[in-house]
């Protein structure tokens, strides 16, 4: 049986890792994508993702088919807003299995040898909303015995590869960012990221969740799941995974995004509770 979404019902998105290179990438995922919905029934979808949606939104909308959406926030901002469709395991540096972490950056030319030395220095981040960007480097310099003021001074700009370009440029000392985002910059702009390193990394995450709208009939979940493992592993779609780095997707296990909350828990308990 053939079943149409209703125009209120198809907004997609893939505005985490968005940089204007990966345009068609992640065209080439969600047409892939859309052909296994089709396989399955489901008709009427878009074409091609929205591709001006903030990385963080103010809400997960009702009318959300199908986006990826930071771990952290859909348990704080987003909580009760989105369901989980499945957790994308990447081919880049410092992902094991449906995970990730994130990666201080800073200049190549820099003389930061530790992550203590940077105290004191200009740092940049991109939301304080963001997992990899504020929660996970805030648990990695409480662990050090990190307290406030840190660094010298602190900006957020609401965008990753915008702080890895502040780096390179020299109008900041150093940022956090997921290392996924860190692995595409250097993909599609290899001559900025040459001027970066990696500084150190922050403990593992789980990766960034694909998911759909809490309003989303169960029948169109499991649709959505199907598809999404099917563009996971079928040989047809191996293009469209290598486009994103994807090396597999897994099953979402709402369970394991629970130590994002713990790092948060163990960062005030060590007492650093506020990146700064």
């Amino acid at each position: 049986m053939r079943v149409s979404l209703p125009p209120a019902r198809m907004r997609v998105s893939l505005p985490m890792y968005n940089l204007p290179e990966m345009r068609g990438a992640n065209t080439a995922f969600w047409q892939a994508m859309r052909t296994e919905l089709g396989l399955r029934g489901l008709d009427g979808l878009p074409e091609a993702p929205e591709f001006d949606r903030a990385p963080v939104p103010g809400c997960i909308e009702a009318e959300t088919l199908f986006t990826q959406v930071c771990g952290w926030p859909l348990q704080t901002i987003y909580a009760g807003q989105a369901r989980l469709l499945g957790m994308p395991v990447y081919s880049a540096p410092h992902c094991v299995g449906p995970a990730h972490a994130g990666v201080f950056v800073v200049h190549r030319d820099s003389s930061f040898a530790t992550l203590e030395d940077l105290g004191g220095c200009a740092f940049a981040f991109n939301s304080v909303h963001s997992n990899s960007g504020m929660n996970l480097p805030r648990r990695a310099l409480a662990g050090l015995g990190a307290r406030a003021p840190f660094f010298g001074s602190i900006t957020e700009t609401h965008s990753q590869p915008g702080n890895i370009e502040r780096v390179a440029k020299g109008e900041v000392d150093a940022t956090c960012v997921d290392c996924v985002t860190y692995a595409f910059f250097c993909r599609h702009r290899p001559e900025l990221a040459a001027r970066t390193r990696v500084l150190a990394v922050t403990p593992p995450s789980p990766s960034i969740p694909f998911v759909t709208s809490i309003t989303t009939p169960d029948d169109k979940v499991l649709l959505l799941q199907a598809a999404l493992m099917a563009v996971a592993r079928e040989p047809r779609w191996a293009a469209a995974r290598a486009g994103l780095l994807l090396a597999d997707i897994v099953a979402p296990d709402p369970a394991a995004y629970q130590v994002q909350l713990g790092y948060t828990i163990e960062a005030e308990t060590l007492g650093y509770p506020v990146l700064v």
